[in-house]
């Protein structure tokens, strides 16, 4: 039995089989009637009839596991945990659509009176969906649950009766510091997940992260392609934790899932009481006709449009100055002074003072955080001096904390009852331990020492920074995993209350740079560190990538600027903030007049670009770089504004290129009419016909950023 629904441009499929599984299938409207039947046997080998092989096998839309459940056979335990007994049990109920945006589907195991609802909600971006998961337990007996999905895709690809050899790729993005967004795209083939004669095992490329750094080794992304039709099926998780994907086959049938990391992947168990229930993280679907920027550009509209409540001075994207590649931990007033008086006329709004503020005790080897007491050799008449005297200015004063954590020499060191717990000692990674969250005293403690602080000292601008991961988890009667969730959830609450408690505070989203890079922490936040990459070639490369995984408004990217830089470095370095926030730092008080007016030009035309960069669509171009580190060739980005009327064209050119000049094909666009551009001055201007982009010879390593009208 199918039903079928269309919700918000897809085509929504339960089908349910015989075995009384419900599966979830999706296509974009516009494909539905390019969809065929299955096939119902194998026909090319005899000896597969009497075998009677696999063909399709119905997957559920939820996946759970509870802890009494008896695994699936078939060689996959210990690699996935899907297919337990608890499925075989669940009785689908009648699906509840409380009005034409949501479709609840609700199943019953009579075992336990558990209920489990399936959400799937439209959203305001077409081809796109919200997904999430809620177990009841209303039985009279606790039941511990290992598994719970938010999400379910299953039938890929419906526009072929056979297990469609060849023509599925997987797109995932890997990630590591200073290394960010890596896209590897990998046919099934190539995972290993193509079907076997027999086709009865499960088979699966379980993946994700464990810890509190949500973007390690890879981003809470997947995608499927169907190379023929070009129609795409995506999910990105919305977790700051420990989080699971799967890529599964069953036969011919391919789905994909995910949600919290499960017991064997992420050591989560959770006791559901008598009355109970659990929410799973919400998951941004999407199924789209096109190519993955296609995809992931609506993924990025959907966290587009849940950024509410931003502070009025975001809405013009305001340029920002942090002087920790200026003063690399040693900032003081006179310093800072010296930096905005240098900074005026530049069109820089924020001025932030990053690590070093704080006293260190002396037998603190590194910054002490924990205690937050200004020091005052540094800053002998407060921050709230210095952050006076900055708005006198005309700058928004900013500070940095890392207030989830302290370091050893502090006197927060010594509240181990308050830290997180692992065994029953005080949980230290490299030299921190973590506050414990939820811990009343420390939320009391935590409002005086950064919230009242930020009021007091009218601080407008807060990053928050945190420089390592709890790793499997903390101390919780269930597990460490349902410890490291609680705490996860402590980490969220503690965001939205500095968000309530002080007006008009911009906040950036920092963890050793982009490990935070997941819409939950960016919808919490203004704005993002894109990475902890300051200086190096791959700046551009990591930038560009990150356009498909996150609004560029919010990617805050760091130009630093040194006097021995040459031109051509100055306009690498500069026109790389134009793949998102400008974000400059460096020695800038020794930079000559020339230098300087080089800083003047790139801000006067980065405000320019702001409304392109704040509102868009982003296609990709050019080979791009294999090696980050040690770049060859090119890279170019073409983003348009979402009425069409204007677009940002930027392009960075590397090592290894031909002693010739580089033409460059654009994009089409109705955007042809050329405005302006940021460009150095060492060889002739870029030529642009209407069609092509010619890009003289000259140096390597340089950066060109060109506006255009409709």
């Amino acid at each position: 039995m199918t039903t079928s629904q269309l919700l918000n441009g897809l085509q929504i499929d339960r089908v349910t089989s015989e075995s009384g599984k419900t599966e979830l299938r999706l296509c974009p409207s516009a494909t539905a009637n390019q969809r065929v039947e299955a096939r119902s046997a194998i026909t090319d080998r005899p000896e597969c009839k009497k075998l009677n092989p696999v063909i399709n096998v119905p997957d559920s839309m939820v996946q759970l596991k509870l802890e009494d459940d008896i695994s699936s056979g078939g060689f996959i335990a210990g690699m996935s945990m899907q297919n337990s007994s608890s499925i075989d049990y669940l009785e689908q109920r009648e699906a509840v659509s409380t009005d034409d945006s949501k479709i609840i589907t609700a199943f019953h195991d009579p075992r336990h009176q558990l209920v489990v609802e399936q959400h799937l909600e439209a959203t305001e971006v077409e081809g796109t969906l919200r997904a999430w998961t809620t177990l009841t337990n209303h039985g009279d007996q606790a039941v511990s649950l290992e598994l719970l999905t938010s999400f379910v895709i299953s039938g890929i690809t419906p526009f072929v009766d056979n297990d469609a050899p060849g023509r599925l790729k997987i797109h995932r993005f890997r990630s590591w510091w200073s290394n960010e967004g890596r896209l590897c795209s990998e046919s099934l083939e190539d995972l290993h997940l193509e079907r076997n004669w027999c086709g009865f095992n499960t088979v699966s490329e379980r993946f994700g992260q464990v810890g509190t750094m949500p973007v390690r080794k890879f981003f809470p992304f997947v995608a499927i392609e169907d190379c023929q039709t070009g129609v795409l099926w995506g999910a990105q998780l919305a977790h700051p934790g420990s989080w699971q994907m799967e890529i599964t086959r069953r036969g011919d049938s391919v789905s994909i899932s995910g949600g919290l990391a499960d017991f064997e992947f992420g050591h989560w168990k959770k006791a559901l009481a008598p009355g109970e229930s659990l929410t799973t993280p919400v998951a941004h679907l999407a199924c789209v006709q096109g190519e993955l920027s296609d995809l992931t550009g609506q993924l990025v509209r959907l966290q587009e449009s849940q950024l509410k409540g931003l502070p009025e001075s975001e809405q013009s994207l305001p340029v920002m100055f942090n002087e920790w590649c200026t003063n690399w931990g040693s900032p003081s007033h006179e310093k800072t002074m010296a930096l905005a008086k240098r900074l005026l006329g530049t069109g820089i709004r924020y001025l932030v003072i990053d690590d070093g503020w704080a006293k260190r005790p002396p037998e603190a080897t590194m910054q002490s955080n924990g205690d937050w007491e200004v020091d005052s050799e540094k800053f002998p008449s407060g921050i709230g001096a210095v952050c006076q005297e900055l708005r006198e200015l005309g700058y928004i004063p900013g500070i940095w904390f890392e207030f989830e954590v302290c370091n050893p020499g502090s006197k927060a060191w010594e509240q181990a009852e308050h830290h997180l717990q692992r065994n029953g000692k005080p949980l230290q990674v490299g030299s921190r331990r973590f506050w414990n969250l939820n811990d009343p005293w420390v939320q009391d403690y935590l409002g005086e020492k950064l919230i009242d602080f930020l009021n007091d000292n009218q601080l407008g601008y807060l990053k928050v920074d945190y420089n390592d991961t709890i790793g499997i988890g903390c101390d919780h009667p269930d597990s460490l995993g349902e410890g490291l969730r609680q705490q996860v959830n402590g980490i969220q609450s503690t965001f939205k209350r500095i968000r309530e408690s002080v007006t008009n505070l911009v906040i950036e989203n920092c963890s050793s740079g982009g490990h935070r890079l997941e819409p939950n922490m960016i919808g919490l936040t203004s704005m993002s560190s894109f990475s902890d990459a300051h200086e190096s070639w791959n700046i551009p490369i990591i930038a560009r990538q990150l356009h498909y995984l996150m609004p560029p408004r919010q990617s805050q990217i760091w130009a630093v600027l040194y006097p021995d830089d040459t031109e051509e470095r100055f306009y690498y370095s500069l026109t790389a903030t134009l793949y998102g926030r400008m974000c400059l730092s460096g020695p800038v008080h020794d930079l000559s007049d020339k230098q300087m007016a080089i800083v003047k030009e790139a801000v006067s035309f980065y405000e320019q670009a702001a409304p392109i960069i704040k509102s868009g669509h982003s296609r990709f171009f050019g080979p791009g770089a294999h090696n980050w580190h040690n770049p060859t060739s090119w890279q170019g980005l073409w983003r348009e504004s979402h009425d069409g009327s204007q677009a940002l064209l930027v392009i960075h050119t590397f090592a290894g290129l031909p002693d010739q000049d580089l033409v460059i094909k654009l994009p089409a666009s109705e955007c042809r009419n050329f405005v302006t551009s940021l460009v150095d001055s060492s060889t002739e201007a870029p030529l642009f016909d209407g069609e092509t982009l010619t890009l003289p010879k000259g140096a390597e390593f340089r950066g060109y950023a060109l506006i255009f009208k409709k």
